[in-house]
């Protein structure tokens, strides 16, 4: 796994693991967009570039097992890395993709993944990660699951 560095094109590693209780000191709304301490009783990862602890993303989400689901209930960049001018890419479709393989691990070729975007960011996941609109979802199923995995994870 991958991200790129915009100025430079040069990639680095990364790694997504589980949220610590130590994390929370860093976590602000001013960085971070949301209150992720409201998050806790979730599932939360975090990605870091393999040789720093500075959390660059961050991802929440629920197992819906009754549907063969996952759904992703916040995903953030962290402030420098949004927008024309952010710091690097592909920091989004990682945590993404991590989420799709959770969701292939649980529920195999049934596997399911949504999200519910903002309106005006509903027309970026729906043509940069294949979502379909499902109602007030976005989702993905198989092959575009498998798709973004080899996307960003190979």
């Amino acid at each position: 796994m991958t991200i790129n560095e915009i100025t430079t094109g040069k990639s680095h590693e990364v790694t997504i693991i589980p949220v610590e209780a130590s994390d929370y000191k860093t976590i602000t709304k001013k960085r971070y967009f949301f209150d992720w301490k409201q998050e806790k009783e979730f599932e939360i990862y975090k990605l870091c570039i393999l040789s720093s602890n500075d959390i660059l993303g961050l991802v929440s989400f629920e197992k819906i097992p009754s549907e063969w689901r996952i759904h992703i209930r916040l995903l953030t960049v962290s402030i420098e890395n949004k927008g024309k001018n952010k710091k690097f890419d592909n920091i989004a479709g990682n945590l993404i993709a991590h989420v799709a393989k959770i969701a292939i691990i649980e529920y195999a070729e049934l596997a399911c993944v949504s999200l519910r975007p903002k309106t005006e960011i509903a027309q970026h996941y729906i043509k940069k990660y294949n979502f379909i609109a499902t109602g007030m979802t976005l989702s993905i199923e198989i092959p575009e699951i498998i798709n973004l995995i080899h996307q960003y994870h190979d």
